[in-house]
């Protein structure tokens, strides 16, 4: 659990997204496409469930049917040795204010939802800091500040590194912009968040 102020970490520069891998810890996977995503899916869970049976021809959601497949899993899954995997899932974020004393850049950010072949996946992170800061390296801090400064939006990709929530790793649901659409939404217990900025 997060205590009420996460020291700061250093914001740093990668040419793609697959270069964070090189920062995280040995034998993280990270979960960043939707492929990746579906073969851990695939060791926790085997397949995806039917969601047109799960919505029903009605269109009424069936909570009883929902709450009887995540129990279900739930159980299915104990022990499973990718249940104690630890993982990353990366959001986007922003730049906000700088903050002096700190010497960082408070961030902010939001949930995404990537399309695959299981459903709509949204990563939720059980425990929060309440507040994100990056630090970035002493030569880059001068021109982000002046270009924050001048309003412009500088998008960082935070990462997020945990393990799943033993006893709710996965709790599959419907969208709620899409009632028929499949949700299934990864519980995640946070340890660490790195910050990284794609170079030009």
């Amino acid at each position: 659990m997060f205590a009420k102020d996460t020291p700061a970490s250093q914001l740093l520069p990668i040419a793609k997204t697959q270069d964070i891998q090189t920062f995280l810890p040995k034998g993280t996977h990270l979960l960043h496409d939707p492929v990746a995503i579906e073969k851990f899916f695939e060791a926790l869970d085997g397949a995806p469930p039917d969601w047109a049976e799960l919505h029903g021809s009605h269109g009424d959601r069936h909570e009883e049917r929902l709450f009887a497949l995540n129990r279900e899993r739930d159980l299915s899954r104990a022990g499973r040795p990718a249940l104690s995997q630890r993982i990353t899932f990366i959001w986007e974020g922003v730049l906000s204010n700088y903050v002096s004393d700190k010497g960082g850049f408070l961030v902010a950010i939001g949930p995404e939802v990537i399309a695959t072949r299981w459903g709509q996946v949204r990563f939720k992170p059980e425990s929060f800091p309440t507040e994100l800061l990056a630090v970035p390296l002493p030569d880059l801090k001068e021109s982000l500040r002046a270009r924050v400064a001048r309003g412009e939006s500088i998008k960082t990709l935070v990462a997020m590194t945990g393990r799943l929530v033993p006893n709710e790793a996965l709790i599959y649901d419907f969208a709620h912009e899409d009632p028929s659409q499949g949700m299934i939404m990864p519980m995640v217990r946070v340890e660490r968040i790195d910050y990284f900025l794609m170079s030009p």
